[in-house]
């Protein structure tokens, strides 16, 4: 289904230099909705079943539910009993505008699948709607001493069902939340990545409880910014702290290593790692739903740990920053990935139809749609981008292998700038690490 609308578009303050801002859900044992409730056998939570939707939305923001709504996935299988006993069926349900169905519950031997509230691309507060495709349900973890929880499958994209359903390996053990609860605020921190002293701010909102594994973004900077300034200037935390998300905002030794440029020697991709793993020591994170955003420089270091960092992170939203010409052939991801972009037509700096820019140095961008060809060529998507409306276009689930999505959204006359998050975090949100 398309559906065109006016987009709010984000804007920069002019001290964002001329290099502009971008930005990522929840997993770790399923996400939002009703999880089966346990009796004396398995602990592990179950997989994530999606409900799908269909509805459009009307200019200013009000939601209606047009269109034929798509079922929310295909009934997942109640699953096999282990030693502890029997587990009941989850059911996938269907569901309109974004609306969760009901995990299933399990007898003795371990939790039946919780559910995520899955809505269609870009259903927002500023009324943008983006693209089709429901999220894809996850495969049930394994119990304790119980047995296996169900598998649930993907629901059907926008207005109508995909046939048949995917399944994917979705759910995880619960997450073990640390203890003492993070207090909401913006620590800095330090740590030692290569022989170095890397710093970066850590964003705890007031409605992380520390009481349910929640997601992470990390977002990178652009050139001549550092972490802290960045963690006030980002799109981000406007549109995720309602969620209890928790952000991360690195900080580069002079700018951000990309490959070709540029700094030299220094594993930028190591110290996101390693920042990874500190934060999940310090606070209650989902390790499947840990997402990279980035603007401009930042954007590029975006598209670097997405070819060098999936096994870390789930999904990515670079903005203002294309492939490069000159390392591209060495972008191998691990597995298929979802990627949703944010460029502007008249960006100077990294211009829309690619070529030879002097960002920093002279490097070579791949062009704005060449780059979601080439991601969608690495991740498996067949047949051709699609209109999404609001000025999107790409890939859907369905066309992608892992039902991963491949998404380019332009803003017409928009210049280096940073993403608009309310369009770009439903994206992210969505998608799991296997």
């Amino acid at each position: 289904m398309k559906t065109l609308l006016s987009l709010e578009w984000m804007t920069l303050p002019a001290v964002a230099l001329v290099l502009g801002l971008v930005g990522c859900s929840q997993s770790a044992g399923g996400a939002k909705g009703v999880g089966g409730s346990s009796g004396s056998g398995g602990a592990s939570q179950g997989g994530a079943t999606h409900a799908g939707t269909g509805g459009a939305v009307v200019s200013g923001g009000s939601s209606s539910t047009g269109g034929s709504s798509g079922h929310g996935g295909a009934q997942g299988n109640g699953g096999s009993p282990g030693a502890g006993g029997t587990t009941g069926a989850a059911t996938g349900g269907s569901g309109v505008g974004g609306s969760s169905a009901l995990g299933g519950s399990s007898a003795t031997g371990g939790r039946g699948g919780a559910v995520h509230d899955a809505s269609p691309m870009g259903g927002s507060d500023d009324g943008s709607v983006v693209a089709d495709g429901a999220t894809p349900g996850g495969t049930g973890g394994q119990n304790g001493s119980g047995g296996q929880v169900a598998s649930g499958g993907r629901g059907g994209g926008v207005g109508s069902p995909d046939a048949g359903g995917v399944t994917s390996t979705g759910g995880t053990s619960s997450a073990s939340c640390p203890s003492p609860v993070l207090a909401p605020g913006n620590p800095k921190r330090t740590i030692q990545v290569g022989g170095r002293s890397r710093e970066y701010v850590l964003h705890v909102p007031s409605a992380y409880t520390g009481t349910k594994a929640v997601p992470l973004i990390v977002d990178f900077h652009p050139h001549g910014s550092t972490g802290p300034a960045w963690q006030t200037g980002s799109p981000y935390p406007a549109v995720v702290d309602s969620e209890g998300v928790v952000m991360a905002f690195p900080s580069a030794i002079t700018d951000w290593n990309v490959g070709p440029c540029c700094s030299d020697g220094v594993d930028d991709v190591g110290f996101a790692k390693a920042l990874v793993s500190e934060v999940k020591g310090l606070a209650c994170i989902d390790a499947k739903r840990v997402y990279a955003a980035g603007f401009s420089m930042g954007g590029g270091m975006t598209n670097y740990v997405a070819c060098n960092a999936a096994d870390v992170f789930a999904a990515f939203a670079p903005a203002s920053f294309d492939l490069l010409q000159e390392n591209v052939a060495d972008c191998k991801p691990v597995r298929p990935i979802a990627v949703v972009s944010f460029r502007g037509t008249a960006d100077s700096l990294v211009p829309y139809a690619g070529g030879l820019s002097n960002l920093v140095k002279p490097i070579t961008f791949l062009g704005a749609v060449n780059t979601m060809k080439k991601w969608a060529e690495l991740s498996g998507c067949t047949g051709s981008a699609a209109d999404l409306g609001n000025n999107c276009q790409g890939y859907a689930a369905s066309q992608c292998q892992a039902g991963v999505e491949v998404i380019l959204c332009t803003k017409q006359g928009g210049g280096h700038e940073a993403a608009n998050a309310t369009l770009t975090w439903p994206v992210l949100k969505r998608h799991t690490l296997p």
